[in-house]
């Protein structure tokens, strides 16, 4: 059985990006021709216009002195947002501000019932942090769509990140909040952004609502999968009203940005039991986000699989 699930989606998606490897900027043009040829658009899979978020909303996460840090660099348009590896240009602030709307509107869509589930392939920028930048991430979708969500009223939020890195940004925001937030990723040596050890469990009220599950240099599937029973045991244990995952693919053994051996088979399998968990505790409130993914290709065949996945798509010939 097929269900309706919204894209959120902006044009600006398709130029330029924060990651310096230029060719990861395709992905979204991929992704998007890849569900074309599929025939998700005729079986449910619903495009919505991704707004820009307001200020309000990005003040809900971010200072206003890094705000206006980030609208001065994006009027010089040079320089390096994090002083390390993001680089500033003209337009960079529109640009992640629809992504962050992008990820706003996926919550509500679902949250209001006007689709089962939703994607935002430009969202999960799990590094950013109220006051700073770091690994291509400028402003923090997930926490900002988790703030929004608390304002209209949602009390039990659980996030389950997959991305290779460590989502520090969304760790520290909610560190001492009752907001769920596990993650599965590369951790040791020198791989950025070096957080995420197992005894990160947060503090006070949020005692114990971070779960970290650190993947290994080569670990491949077997790893992953036995990290992602274990995360969504404690998903299931919240029993959250809303999933928010962030759905990178740059543990694929095909990126370049990360050590991890997964193969198209372990996403398929975390697309599968994510979805099954949402309908078991949360009526199919779920939403997916892009994350990191730097093979594109790649990233296009993953993301086309989790959609047809969760939407119930079957894989369609053009004239079918």
């Amino acid at each position: 059985m097929s269900c309706a699930v919204g894209l959120a989606w902006h044009d600006r998606y398709l130029g330029r990006g924060f990651v310096p490897r230029r060719a990861s900027w395709s992905r979204y043009a991929l992704a998007l021709r890849s569900f074309d040829d599929a025939g998700f658009f005729r079986q449910g899979l619903a495009p919505f216009l991704a707004p820009e978020a307001s200020e309000d909303e990005l003040a809900s996460v971010h200072s206003a002195s890094y705000l206006a840090f980030l609208r001065e660099l994006d009027a010089r348009g040079e320089g390096l947002v994090d002083g390390r590896q993001t680089p500033a240009y003209t337009g960079m602030l529109f640009r992640a501000a629809v992504a962050v709307g992008g990820t706003v509107l996926a919550a509500r869509l679902v949250g209001s019932g006007r689709v089962a589930h939703a994607f935002n392939p430009a969202g999960g920028l799990h590094h950013a942090h109220p006051d700073r930048a770091s690994g291509f991430c400028i402003l923090n979708d997930i926490a900002i769509a988790v703030r929004v969500m608390q304002r209209d009223g949602v009390r039990r939020i659980g996030i389950l990140d997959l991305d290779a890195h460590h989502g520090d940004g969304t760790q520290a925001i909610f560190w001492s909040e009752d907001v769920l937030v596990v993650s599965i990723h590369e951790h040791g040596g020198r791989f950025f952004p070096g957080t995420g050890a197992v005894d990160e469990t947060g503090a006070g009220a949020g005692d114990g609502f971070t779960l970290n599950l650190p993947l290994g240099r080569g670990d491949s599937d077997a790893a992953f999968l036995t990290a992602l029973d274990a995360g969504l045991a404690r998903v299931r244990a919240h029993r959250p009203e809303i999933l928010l995952v962030q759905f990178g693919t740059d543990g694929h053994v095909d990126d370049p940005f990360s050590h991890l051996r997964l193969s198209d088979a372990a996403y398929s399998v975390a697309a599968e039991r994510a979805h099954a968990l949402a309908h078991e505790v949360c009526g199919g409130a779920l939403v997916l986000l892009g994350g990191g993914g730097y093979a594109p290709e790649t990233v296009a065949r993953i993301w086309t699989r989790a959609v047809g996945t969760v939407g119930g798509f079957r894989m369609l010939a053009r004239d079918g």
